[in-house]
């Protein structure tokens, strides 16, 4: 008997990791620009995003779809609305990369599923 393709494996890894690094940046930045209330809630903002694409509940899972594509248009939306107005730094910068990697992980995933 062979074992199931396990539902989280490198891609999904990669996803969680670009997430976190990218709300951590946010959230660093609230707490270091005397609280900042737009990075916090957008650090937040990931972070639920993310739970509601693979926390273990299973009354999310009809609603997982839904989950990636508003993590990869929250990504989307906070990288044009940086271009806008925000700083241009290193870490910024950095983190306008993770966000990109991002988008494209979440990409790859959706049309993976819809195989």
């Amino acid at each position: 008997m062979t074992q199931a393709q396990p539902r989280f494996g490198a891609l999904q890894i990669g996803i969680v990791v670009l997430t976190i690094t990218t709300a951590l940046v946010h959230l660093y930045l609230a707490f270091t620009l005397d609280f900042d209330k737009l990075f916090l809630a957008n650090g937040l903002g990931y972070l639920a995003l993310l739970a509601a694409l693979y926390a273990p509940i299973a009354a999310l899972t009809p609603y997982r779809s839904w989950a990636r594509w508003g993590l990869l248009l929250y990504t989307a939306v906070t990288v044009v609305m940086w271009i806008f107005i925000g700083a241009r730094t290193p870490l910024a910068y950095a983190d306008k990369l993770v966000e990109a990697l991002l988008i494209v992980l979440l990409w790859i995933e959706d049309q993976a599923v819809r195989r």
